[in-house]
């Protein structure tokens, strides 16, 4: 953790702050070990500070090492052990992203004399590019997931319900080491997989349902992320067996895409154009990809809008999906560490079809 608050400086000299108030609490993990559920970092040119309160003076002092001070006590303490620390800086950063309006004005109060200026993505940017003891757990954890699915998919049959599946593959995943699931699992069956962000209901699993199971395991606090659409029962047929061969075919283009180098929102055209040659361009209705870690949504994303170059070490999804109201959807999701001469799947559980 020590090695993080280095280029963090750097960050700050560039954003030309002389302090910075962290106010994320996944910021603040990632640069101090922490992971309390109340805490603020302060940063300076040649110190740090992290304050909590009396819940968590023992974890702190267990998490905290290196040249990070912890402060501990009440509000009034771990306000003054801030001030005390930026209170002498010309202008301290707020990140603009975590902060309410009121909070920035406290803040502003607080820090009287000092100029508080808002910041945006100065830790973000950092955790883009994994070290490899990020990557190690983040391997961990879409382990734990590829064996849940294989532990749970024969019961995906006819008859189960949305939940129950769901349920079967959450508790399969903590018992296989998961600290909890990395998101709310989605386990879509018929014309519910036509929505990409289904909630798992009571709607029973069909003879021919595409079954479309998106899901993660987290682990150490690092997250997996994998999608794989089944067809209940046996092979698709008609339109929906298009639809399976097409998602497949663009989600297979999109990995071999990914390369350092690349521009993220180019990988997002490959898997598109595929899509958009089918026919079917308005049908996927989201970005290929997003970034993975601490956050399951984070830097960088892969989308038309997409900005980032990728680097090696970032860690990114692609998952094009084809959504057919009234038919059923299809989507297909690997994670993957970019490397200078591809991408490496973390998630590698089989692309089959037809179950049960």
């Amino acid at each position: 953790m020590r090695t993080r608050l280095t280029p963090l400086r750097w960050r700050m000299e560039e954003a030309q702050v002389d302090g910075l108030v962290v106010t994320n609490l996944v910021n603040v993990r990632y640069l101090t070990g922490f992971t309390g559920s109340a805490a603020v970092l302060a940063v300076t040119g040649d110190g740090a500070v992290l304050t909590t309160d009396g819940r968590y003076r023992t974890q702190s002092a267990e998490q905290v090492q290196g040249p990070v001070e912890v402060a501990v006590g009440g509000l009034e303490a771990q306000r003054t052990a801030v001030r005390d620390l930026v209170g002498a800086a010309a202008r301290v950063g707020l990140e603009a992203d975590h902060v309410t309006w009121n909070g920035s004005r406290r803040w502003a109060e607080l820090l009287e004399g000092v100029d508080v200026v808002p910041t945006s993505g100065l830790v973000e940017a950092l955790r883009e590019v994994k070290d490899e003891e990020e990557i190690e757990l983040m391997a961990r954890a879409a382990a734990i997931a590829d064996a849940a699915l294989g532990e749970v998919l024969p019961e995906l049959a006819p008859g189960i319900t949305e939940t129950a599946f769901a349920q079967l593959l959450d508790s399969a995943m903590r018992r296989g080491g998961a600290e909890g699931t990395a998101f709310e699992t989605i386990v879509a069956a018929g014309p519910n997989s036509a929505k990409p962000h289904h909630r798992p209901g009571d709607r029973v699993v069909r003879r021919g349902d595409a079954v479309v199971v998106d899901f993660g395991a987290t682990y150490e606090g690092y997250r997996s992320d994998m999608t794989r659409t089944f067809c209940a029962g046996g092979e698709p047929e008609g339109e929906l067996a298009r639809v399976f061969d097409v998602v497949r075919d663009s989600q297979a283009q999109g990995v071999a895409a990914v390369r350092a180098g690349v521009a993220a929102k180019d990988v997002d055209a490959v898997c598109r154009r595929v899509i958009d040659e089918a026919g079917w361009a308005e049908r996927f209705e989201h970005g290929t990809g997003h970034g993975v870690g601490l956050d399951i949504h984070e830097a960088p994303t892969v989308s038309p809008l997409g900005t980032a170059i990728l680097a090696p070490g970032m860690i990114v999804t692609v998952e094009p999906g084809v959504y057919l109201p009234g038919t059923g959807g299809v989507r297909i999701e690997d994670t993957l560490v970019v490397t200078e001469d591809g991408g490496r799947p973390l998630t590698a559980f089989a692309k089959t079809v037809a179950v049960n």
